[in-house]
């Protein structure tokens, strides 16, 4: 989930803003509900607060870090120019500092105390998004798919801090969220697709303007999200209230891609943004509703 900032107006909401709250907060959210189903409830409600710490505070040092790498585009695109580093709040140096400042503390966290596996995740996914996705924006449109490997790690870094181990279910959310992030950020790219250009990033609504390249990727993962989120009903870990919720809201978000590929427009896009903004959260409820009823 992305969203446009706004200019911090002081030192603390600047190092905020390098935090990517909204990333952020998805990322906990998450990372949480892998805790949940891994360990089939939260009895160690320190060891979940301790999982939740660190992993916020890597999350946080990955974004603070990214805004240090990607800080020569965010000069040039009207969606990002307004971000800490290139207003002049922070100096590069400093964020690139709090950033390794916050990943090495969260890292630490996890690591002591809660088990090696899920600092090892934590780490994989912050390597994974600096050293691999960032780049990959300037070289192929493909970033987007690398990107939502990093993006789908948090689930699996809670299921490993309740379990100690990664068990097969806990791919199952690997693969919803890995699916779920294309149509959520190819509809980004299409709104923003003048923003990216002039920045040189090779996204795919810039690399093949037509749009019809980026419109199949937009179903087909939209598509193949609505069999893959009904797995954990064929594996008897989800019930009846899960499979209608995980159909209803499978289909809307697939009828939301088409909206957008039958008709482009700024608000078939933003209505598809929407829907996959809603999506997640609202599958996450449904699948502890399910558990508790």
């Amino acid at each position: 989930m992305k969203r446009v900032p706004k200019q911090a107006t002081s030192k603390a909401s600047a190092y905020f803003e390098l935090t990517k709250p909204s990333i952020t907060f998805l990322i906990l959210i998450s990372t949480a509900l892998g805790y949940y189903l891994g360990g089939d409830g939260i009895e160690n409600n320190i060891r979940f607060l301790l999982t939740l710490a660190g992993s916020c505070l890597v999350s946080s040092g990955a974004g603070a870090l990214n805004h240090f790498a990607e800080m020569d585009s965010d000069w040039l695109m009207d969606r990002t120019k307004k971000r800490p580093i290139p207003t002049g709040m922070i100096e590069p140096d400093k964020a690139r500092l709090f950033g390794v400042a916050l990943t090495l503390a969260g890292a630490g966290v996890l690591y002591f105390n809660v088990n090696p596996l899920t600092c090892v995740l934590a780490l994989i996914t912050t390597l994974l998004y600096i050293f691999i996705y960032t780049p990959l924006k300037k070289l192929t449109w493909l970033n987007t798919s690398i990107g939502a490997i990093p993006g789908s790690i948090p689930p699996l870094g809670g299921w490993a801090a309740a379990s100690g181990s990664l068990d097969p279910e806990a791919w199952i959310l690997f693969a919803i969220l890995f699916l779920w992030q294309h149509p959520h950020f190819y509809a980004i790219a299409l709104m923003y697709k003048d923003d990216y250009a002039k920045a040189n990033l090779k996204m795919l609504p810039v690399v093949e303007p037509d749009g019809k390249r980026t419109n199949r990727q937009i179903i087909w993962h939209a598509l193949l999200l609505v069999p893959v989120s009904l797995v954990p009903v064929y594996m008897n870990n989800q019930g009846i209230i899960y499979l209608y919720g995980a159909l209803f809201l499978g289909f809307s978000y697939l009828i939301s891609g088409f909206l957008l590929t039958n008709n482009f427009s700024m608000k078939n896009a933003r209505t598809l943004l929407q829907m996959s903004v809603i999506y997640l959260p609202a599958l996450f409820l449904i699948i502890i509703l399910d558990k508790l009823l």
